[in-house]
């Protein structure tokens, strides 16, 4: 009897947990494949909450983050505990998502031990290698040596094509959308276009990326002070990223702030909700650029480019870059200007229908038993 191909998926980051537990359940149910799930470590404390949610059980743990490492020294942990993996285990196939240094690291131990490479959310791009660092460079080299390349959008797969990558490229929309279509399910979300969530009191933020660091990251705390310094009747939820760069800063500055809540990071059934009864969001995330339109929330990127153009031509989002006083006034047209609010809030989600992981499953059958 022929053995069963084993598909390996390998993570690091909560956000990329989110993304692929939806396209893992898909081809666990799939009874032509093996799976195995490894963890990197790289987001220790975040993880078993998003797997206990989705019901998934990590096979492997590189365990490999202590607090203060490089990125150098992440990048080679993963590299050399996951290249030991792969000799013990041999994979038929390695996917790996988005754009973080385990997804760089595993799709380079994967492409050294002769393993071919799926890559879920590819084609995203800035063109601008530091900005955001490291993730535009992360892309671009899992780009060079994936196998499979699965676009969530046709901007995406054009990006590629655009970068010279000829290898196969499947347009599938984002697997965020799944997942958040599977959490809103459980909770009894509905999502209406109508919906009288204009008149939410609170605003919703999350600031993180390290390009962000430093003199931007103050002004954007300071921003988000304006805001609810202006507005007596607004608040602000900003749950914080562990990383104790941002939260010393977050903390300095609004820390005894009644109206601005510092919380630790959400459980992500307890985002979604969140998200789904605020007013919009503040954020510098990329994943929030995909989820927040299909719950009708405006976004405000705070950045000063994206990687998912997308939903600014859609309308779903807009960038506002990190000075204070853009942060302001962008933030009060959205309280008081209700026609720019609901044009955002109503336009079309370009990320996709929730039927990502059943596409990527489909193709990667194809690829795997042809």
């Amino acid at each position: 009897m022929k053995e069963k191909p084993l598909v390996s998926f390998v993570f690091g980051t909560r956000p990329e947990a989110i993304k692929l537990a939806p396209v893992i359940l898909k081809f666990q149910k799939c009874e032509e494949i093996n799976t195995k799930i490894i963890f990197t470590g790289q987001h220790k404390d975040l993880i078993k909450p998003i797997l206990d949610l989705f019901n998934l059980k990590v096979d492997k743990n590189l365990n490999i983050m202590k607090i203060g490492q490089s990125l150098a020294e992440i990048n080679s942990k993963i590299l050399l505990g996951l290249t030991k993996e792969f000799e013990l285990n041999k994979s038929s196939l390695v996917v790996v998502q988005g754009d973080t240094t385990s997804a760089m690291a595993a799709s380079l131990a994967g492409f050294y031990k002769n393993i071919k490479i799926a890559h879920i959310e590819a084609g995203l791009r800035t063109d601008d290698l530091m900005n955001p660092f490291p993730e535009e460079a992360n892309r671009r080299i899992i780009s060079q040596i994936a196998t499979l390349n699965f676009a969530p959008t046709a901007e995406a797969k054009e990006n590629l094509l655009r970068s010279g990558i000829s290898s196969h490229i499947e347009v599938t929309g984002n697997t965020v959308i799944d997942a958040l279509m599977l959490i809103a399910d459980k909770q009894k979300l509905e999502f209406d276009k109508e919906s009288s969530n204009a008149n939410q009191k609170f605003i919703l933020a999350t600031v993180h990326r390290r390009e962000n660091w430093g003199s931007k990251l103050e002004q954007i705390a300071y921003g988000f002070k304006d805001i609810v310094d202006q507005f007596q009747d607004i608040s602000i939820i900003i749950p914080m990223h562990p990383n104790n760069i941002v939260r010393k800063v977050l903390k300095k500055i609004l820390g005894k702030n009644n109206r601005i809540v510092l919380t630790e990071s959400l459980p992500y059934d307890q985002f979604i909700k969140t998200m789904y009864k605020s007013k919009f969001i503040l954020t510098d995330s990329g994943g929030l650029q995909e989820e927040a339109p299909s719950l009708n929330k405006p976004v405000l990127i705070l950045r000063n480019t994206t990687e998912r153009q997308e939903a600014v031509n859609a309308g779903t989002a807009k960038i506002i870059g990190t000075k204070r006083e853009d942060i302001l006034r962008e933030a009060k047209n959205l309280i008081l200007n209700n026609a720019d609010y609901q044009k955002m809030a109503n336009a079309k989600n370009p990320f996709g229908d929730g039927n990502a992981s059943e596409r990527i499953l489909k193709s990667s059958k194809k690829f795997l038993f042809e």
